[in-house]
């Protein structure tokens, strides 16, 4: 199954290629596949509005904005569906909205071309005599297909589309006065008789008493004097080829002088690449500045001037750099992977000034545009480390203190829920303190969450292995468990931690009780059956298994007191404990 990613590159290489219902196909297919992608919503809005669709455009549009109300271009999407449709003050308010979001200069210019468009139709409506709204009548296809000196020219697509677009803006009727044919077609509009007035290809001259919307200057006579000829023939030669190469919109070829300034600002950025091989980053810099200079058409000078800038270690001016290279990037209609990398570099530039709120932000924006493993991973660990530096900036040993003395009165009042939050604020607080960990386990088992809480007291240990309280908690919170044998092995790990013996007597307490609930967990066990079910246990049988263990062991049947000289081996005496907690060694 293609993924979304693939389909989001088929659709816009359709969509350069001007295929916009196959760019909408692939942008559906994506959507599909991920829904939360407000890139694919808007591609599929700027598609649906290259086939005139402002309806769908709006439509989609107005869904990029639902997906990311924090994303400039979804606000620009909208303002041109409305443009199209020609609903100016919904535009204007949308494009306004968007430059409150994310002020851009592809967005400033959306709102000046629908201010611009609307004045030009309030003109347009107040002058109710003007050629333009000749056009505008709902009824024009209607009227020139049942005349038969019209009728033939609607046969061609390319002029049909042009009478369309001056039905749906009047204001272009005077530039489309050089085409011969609409004279014709004001003829039929007007009622008058026009096989008695021909125009010359290229005059502005009118049918007598018709005038321009735009009077002529002083001194210019308003018409030519009108010639009888004969009608004109029945079928003029169709100038369809032409009117497609205009409909096609192919791209202008550089004159010669442009040629020789690319190939000139080419050359130098190859000097400027050399120069960054070796390092060499004045000599860079001066190459990629010259061949900007020389050819502002091309984002790359800038990008790898920003590079250069970069390694220098001139992160402002790689910033700034970068922001000109989105700036003109955005008005060159660059490509997407280029303004990508334009903002990552902001980001990474940011993460090296140790300023990773902009970094965060300038990551984000960069996969919103392309997303490539190397910005996303940048992202991550953006985000780990500002995850670590607030939680830095968060310890205060003093607050730490107030939280858990706010939590031992929670505690002792019966509120154990407050009481975990306060904990968990002084945990925050002082990270590095095992009591944190300890009263919580307190508060936890309390409420009955002992997972939660055992994780606690290993966590409590694990920050200060001295800790004895945390071993004497984990031995409590096992034995709530019903996990006796490893509540002993606690209980003693913490007995081994006492070298002070302040808490011989709750430690021994808690030996006592684990070993009187094995004994009655166990009572009735024959030998054999102990023996089996200690040696489901891993480490037991390790231990059964060990021949010093086995002679050890041999040895205290026949000569007992000998196993006290044993335990005064540490890894002996834990050995044993084992033993004895498993049942298999009884003591009296």
């Amino acid at each position: 199954m293609t993924d979304a990613a693939t389909l989001k590159e088929l659709g816009n290489k359709a969509f350069a290629a001007k295929n916009y219902p196959e760019a909408i196909d692939h942008f559906s297919q994506a959507i599909l596949i991920d829904q939360n992608n407000h890139v694919l919503w808007s591609n599929r809005s700027a598609a649906k509005a290259g086939l005139k669709d402002w309806e769908g455009a709006l439509e989609d549009a107005e869904q990029t904005i639902k997906v990311n109300p924090k994303w400039g271009k979804g606000y620009a999407r909208k303002g041109a569906a409305l443009h199209g449709s020609r609903r100016w003050q919904e535009a204007i308010d949308a494009y306004n909205a968007g430059i409150a979001v994310e002020d851009s200069p592809a967005l400033r210019k959306g709102l000046a071309e629908v201010q611009a468009a609307q004045r030009d139709a309030e003109e347009a409506s107040a002058d109710p005599g003007g050629i333009g709204n000749m056009f505008s009548d709902p009824n024009m296809l209607a009227k020139l297909a049942s005349n038969p000196k019209t009728a033939p020219l609607l046969s061609d697509p390319a002029f049909v589309v042009k009478l369309k677009a001056l039905q749906t803006n009047p204001a272009l009727a005077s530039s489309a006065l050089q085409d011969p044919r609409m004279i014709q077609v004001l003829g039929v509009l007007m009622g008058i008789d026009m096989q008695a007035f021909e125009r010359p290809e290229g005059s502005t001259d009118l049918p007598p008493g018709l005038q321009t919307e735009t009077p002529n200057p002083a001194g210019a006579s308003s018409s030519s004097s009108p010639k009888k000829s004969a009608p004109p023939p029945a079928k003029k030669p169709e100038p369809a080829k032409a009117e497609d190469t205009e409909m096609a919109e192919p791209e202008e070829e550089d004159d010669d002088d442009d040629a020789k300034l690319r190939k000139q600002a080419e050359e130098l950025k190859k000097k400027g690449g050399e120069a960054y091989k070796k390092r060499e980053f004045d000599a860079a810099k001066e190459a990629y500045e010259k061949a900007w200079e020389i050819w502002p058409k091309d984002v790359t000078f800038l990008t790898n001037l920003a590079a250069v800038q970069f390694e220098s270690g001139d992160y402002d001016g790689t910033i700034a750099t970068c922001e000109k290279a989105v700036e003109e990037g955005r008005s060159l209609r660059a490509d997407f992977k280029l303004i990508a990398k334009a903002f990552g570099r902001i980001g990474t530039a940011y993460s090296k000034k140790g300023d990773l709120d902009n970094a965060i932000k300038y990551f984000g924006r960069s996969l919103s545009e392309h997303r490539t493993p190397d910005i996303l991973n940048k992202l991550r660990d953006a985000e780990k480390l500002k995850k670590e530096s607030d939680k830095k900036a968060y310890i205060n040993p003093e607050l730490a203190d107030k939280a858990r003395e706010e939590g031992n009165a929670l505690f002792k009042a019966g509120d154990f829920a407050g009481a975990v939050k306060c904990y968990t604020e002084a945990i925050n607080r002082a990270p590095e303190d095992p009591r944190g960990y300890n009263n919580r386990a307190n508060a936890y088992t309390k409420l009955v969450a002992l997972p939660e809480a055992l994780k606690d007291a290993e966590q409590a240990i694990a920050v200060d292995p001295k800790f004895i309280k945390g071993h004497i908690r984990k031995s409590l919170i096992l034995s709530s468990m019903r996990e006796y044998t490893k509540a002993m092995e606690a209980a003693q790990e913490a007995m081994s931690q006492d070298t002070e013996k302040k808490h011989t007597a709750e430690i021994e307490g808690q030996l006592q009780k684990c070993a009187m609930a094995l004994y009655a967990e166990r009572q009735g066990e024959t030998e054999e059956e102990t023996l089996q079910r200690a040696m489901r246990d891993p480490e037991v049988a390790n231990i059964m298994n060990d021949p010093i263990m086995q002679s050890i062991l041999q040895q205290a049947q026949t000569d007992p007191p000998s196993l006290q000289d044993h335990m005064k081996n540490p890894i002996v005496r834990g050995k044993i404990q084992k033993l004895v907690a498993a049942g298999i060694i009884k003591t009296r």
